[in-house]
């Protein structure tokens, strides 16, 4: 089996090297390829000078060169640090300066876009540009850093041996937003990358004959993990950034596709539309994480595809999936977030460590081979968040670490985990804490609501009063006295939003979530 994140490619050769690794528009690329290009690139890092452990950065689209540099990075012993193609200059500055990425694989309409602030990155010494083959430097004014065309990238192959690793060696770096500050990076090991393959792998059953569709970035560990579990099981992965909703139902379609993961935006928009007949007889499995589905939307994605079973799961960046709940589920426990997946232990607890009962609420703790390493520099962060496991053993000579989410959840008597809401999502109002998602689901199930978020605001009196930003799915048919009707039927007094403002849209985070603290920041000011 195995054990480092390039193996997941050079395991599946033999049995798979003529079929489709990868898809890219109307490109194929079958696994004896793809190894191929990958084993060129790891030789051409070497001759650029990497050294083990040093970063590397992908700031490009889902394409074939962002694949194989995931993959060639991780067998020249380097770690990759995958930047979401949406980010402006100043955040993709911030991830290369913050994580000292000393090669940069790009393209040259991004490296125009970025050249401004790229003299504050001092430990970039080479640019890569995949669709550049450079007679003249394009940065003529900055001379630090040498730039590379793709083909005279490949030409610096050397045959130096490639670094010998181990599973618990650095492989990747992925940025997260968090509640204060900048986004941190959370350093991720061969082991946490392979295991999540793995057992992502083993509860959606993904085999040789799965065509997975990328939809998402690959900075986001949801995303990220569609390729990974694709190459561990020698099936094909197909890269889509689209413009529309509707361009995913078209390659759905056209590309025959098995597996879709989405986050709850996405789905949204995808419900509202009609689907082609035939993706109900070829779409087997569908996975939502990165917030709660509305109850209206997943009834709606269901019944469009209703041969296709539908994994609701939850996750976090420092342990890149906590837990999911089997199709055969949905209907008896429509609110759960599931159990642990395979190889990991999820409990609640209170603040002290000790375990909740049943229904009492607690902080999600996850423990297992899928924690992160920490933090990217970042002690303190580090500290808070990565903590001794509850009930550790004092007579082991080590401490087992495990991450503490900052999730709160309660959990059944078989088991089963529901969400709360998150420590810093939650609303502080007249002496009560107060879900935002409960608010949001009631908001939804009005059929008035497009998006919602519930937050709170400072107030002097309350504490924190509800706000709840929505923008709306009929705009010439919305009625406000109706929806806050609807509110006052399915909400105690305590949870009563007191003020609704409308957008046209909402923002989003790089990974598609609903920015709640863009919200709070805004309208607080206001």
């Amino acid at each position: 089996m195995p054990t480092l994140l390039h193996h997941l490619l050079f395991k599946s050769v033999p049995r798979a090297a003529n079929r489709a690794a990868i898809v890219h528009k109307k490109a194929i690329t079958s696994y004896g390829q793809l190894a191929e290009s990958v084993q060129q690139q790891a030789e051409a890092l070497l001759g650029v000078h990497l050294k083990p452990q040093q970063r590397v950065a992908i700031f490009l689209p889902k394409q074939l060169e962002t694949v194989s540099s995931v993959l060639a990075i991780s067998l020249a012993g380097g770690v990759f640090v995958p930047i979401n193609p949406v980010l402006k200059a100043p955040q993709v500055a911030h991830i290369l300066t913050d994580c000292t990425v000393h090669i940069l694989i790009t393209s040259y309409s991004r490296l125009q876009n970025i050249a401004a602030v790229l003299a504050d990155c001092p430990d970039l010494h080479t640019i890569v540009l995949v669709d550049y083959d450079t007679t003249a430097s394009p940065l003529k004014d900055w001379q630090s850093c040498s730039i590379l065309g793709w083909q005279a990238y490949l030409h610096h192959a050397t045959t130096q041996p490639l670094p010998r690793l181990i599973d618990t060696d650095m492989a990747a770096i992925l940025y997260t937003s968090g509640s204060t500050g900048q986004p941190k990076g959370v350093v991720l090991s061969h082991r946490n990358l392979v295991t999540g393959a793995k057992s992502v792998s083993e509860y959606l059953h993904i085999t040789e004959e799965d065509r997975l569709l990328a939809v998402l970035p690959f900075s986001f560990d949801y995303g990220l993990n569609q390729l990974l579990s694709a190459l561990l099981n020698g099936a094909c992965c197909v890269l889509l950034d689209y413009l529309l909703p509707r361009d995913v139902l078209t390659t759905l379609a056209t590309q025959k596709i098995t597996g879709l993961a989405c986050v709850p935006p996405l789905w949204s928009q995808l419900a509202k539309l009609d689907w082609p007949v035939g993706i109900n007889d070829h779409l087997r499995y569908l996975t939502n994480s990165g917030g709660k589905l509305p109850k209206s939307v997943l009834a709606a994605i269901r019944q469009r595809v209703p041969n296709g079973q539908f994994f609701l799961m939850y996750g976090l960046t420092e342990a890149f999936r906590s837990t999911y709940l089997p199709p055969e589920q949905l209907d008896d426990r429509p609110d759960s977030i599931g159990k642990a997946i395979p190889n990991a232990d999820i409990l609640v607890v209170r603040e002290d460590g000790s375990r909740c009962v049943p229904h009492e609420q607690g902080e999600l703790v996850h423990r297992g081979s899928l924690v992160a390493m920490g933090y990217w520099n970042d002690a303190i962060k580090t500290a808070e968040r990565f903590k001794p496991a509850p009930h550790h053993n004092p007579a082991l000579p080590f401490t087992e670490i495990a991450v503490w989410s900052g999730d709160t959840v309660t959990m059944d008597e078989d088991g089963y985990l529901y969400f709360v809401g998150r420590k810093d999502d939650m609303i502080k109002s007249s002496g009560y804490r107060i879900s935002p998602t409960e608010i949001e689901e009631v908001l939804y199930s009005s059929g008035l609501v497009k998006e919602a978020a519930a937050i709170g605001i400072a107030d002097d009196s309350l504490g924190q009063m509800v706000v709840v930003v929505i923008s709306l799915e009929h705009p010439d048919d919305y009625d406000e006295k109706q929806l806050i009707k609807h509110c006052q039927i399915q909400l105690p007094n305590f949870m009563q939003p007191a003020k609704i403002i409308v957008l046209n849209s909402l923002p989003k985070n790089p990974n598609g979530k609903i920015d709640r603290n863009t919200l709070v920041q805004q309208f607080s000011i206001s």
